[in-house]
């Protein structure tokens, strides 16, 4: 066995030999590492490796291995990081939307830190994993009046996916050999199943309902963001969206809104990219296309800069985006109001309105992929997973459009 290159016994010392085949040469590399990680003097034992075509790949794995093995000599003197530190150290270098660190960050301190945040994470098994979720499930919640009761099986399927996440982290830079989160069989983390079975339901307006609230909003409340519910409901976009629509993007000629950006509800008056991280165009009709022409001219009149083509549309008098969650504070204001007027109207979310954007359409027997464009869905899976409650209507229209069409042939 010829030897370019030979290392000596001594601990974290490697050497790459070379070493034929019937397929040709071939190389390996050998390192002597301690036969007890907790005590790196002691006694050694040789691991090694082979079939690498080259011995600059034989070298590059040759590296990784007293990368790994200087590693657990660390860990051996100094212990792994807690699963708090490494948590933080994985948060402060994530290279995403504001929304989605803060999102994570707080399931992170609500239900990861109070519970396993203390644990070296080399310790945590994934059978400690499998007992924190249950602990969740039945006790997890952290919000104010409903804390203690159980959490959501949708809820622990996303700490779940960050704590899978962290992990899957802490294995790239070597600190774990495996991810105990990904042993199914032993942590059991909620199944698809389990978050439809527990889903809310969905609550939107009828059509009746939408026109008594929007003509009770603009002939009654004389309210001075009627015309940005009236977008809402009958674009079925996001508030977010909503918020941060330019002048720009209205094209009067034709009808149409271009959807390119979202309000950051993590720092006032900035834009980010749309939940999907791409653009759409939706068609309106006249009515409310004649509403955004009169609410450009009440802009205007304040002053001209409102009208503009970069400025908002419905931005505050300052010009700037309007806070997402103050407009969905006085939305829910307006719905209470409304219903002093209206018994018989249902309390919505904002979200709702998008709702019943999407609900009336297929009500209606649009195909879901409008309905899917309309709202920028990803995929079309996602807007029947949402609306599957429309169904039996969809179903109950199809089967008379086809009677009828047997009868008459």
């Amino acid at each position: 066995m010829a030897s370019p290159r030979r290392g000596s016994r001594r601990r974290g010392r490697g050497a790459l030999y070379r070493y034929k085949t019937k397929a040709g040469d071939r190389w390996r590399w050998q390192l002597y590492v301690p036969v007890d990680p907790e005590q790196p003097n002691g006694d050694l034992r040789r691991t090694s490796g082979g079939g690498f075509k080259t011995m600059d790949d034989a070298d590059d794995a040759l590296r990784d291995a007293v990368k790994r093995l200087r590693n657990q000599e660390t860990f051996a003197t100094t212990g792994a990081p807690t699963v708090q530190a490494f948590a933080n150290e994985w948060l402060a270098g994530l290279r995403l939307e504001a929304s989605t660190i803060q999102g994570y960050d707080k399931i992170v301190r609500n239900h990861i830190v109070p519970q396993l945040g203390t644990l070296r994470i080399d310790r945590l098994t994934s059978t400690r994993i499998a007992r924190h979720y249950r602990e969740l499930e039945e006790s997890g919640r952290r919000d104010g009046a409903n804390a203690g009761k159980p959490l959501s099986a949708n809820s622990v399927n996303k700490v779940h996916i960050v704590l899978g996440s962290i992990l899957d982290a802490a294995v790239d830079d070597n600190l774990i050999a495996q991810n105990p989160a990904r042993k199914r069989r032993t942590v059991k983390a909620p199944t698809g199943k389990q978050i439809r079975a527990q889903r809310p339901e969905i609550v939107a307006w009828s059509a009746e309902e939408l026109h008594s609230f929007l003509t009770w909003d603009r002939d009654v409340f004389d309210d001075d963001l009627f015309t940005l519910w009236r977008v809402i409901a009958y674009t079925g976009m996001r508030r977010s969206e909503a918020l941060a629509l330019r002048w720009s993007d209205v094209d009067v000629k034709h009808g149409r809104l271009s959807i390119r950006r979202a309000a950051d509800v993590t720092t006032r008056n900035v834009a980010k990219v749309t939940k999907t991280g791409s653009a759409r165009v939706v068609d309106i009709d006249s009515v409310t296309l004649d509403a955004l022409k009169s609410w450009k001219a009440t802009r205007g009149s304040i002053t001209l800069g409102f009208a503009r083509a970069d400025a908002y549309v419905f931005g505050n008098l300052d010009g700037a985006i309007r806070s997402p969650n103050e407009v969905g504070r006085r939305w829910t204001y307006r719905v209470a109001a409304a219903q002093k007027a209206l018994p018989e109207l249902k309390r919505i979310t904002l979200k709702g309105l998008r709702h019943t954007h999407a609900t009336l359409l297929l009500e209606l027997g649009e195909h879901p992929k409008v309905v899917q464009e309309r709202l920028g869905h990803s995929t079309i899976t996602t807007t029947m997973n949402i609306y599957s409650h429309v169904t039996p209507t969809m179903q109950r229209n199809a089967i008379d459009r086809l009677a009828a069409h047997i009868e008459g042939a």
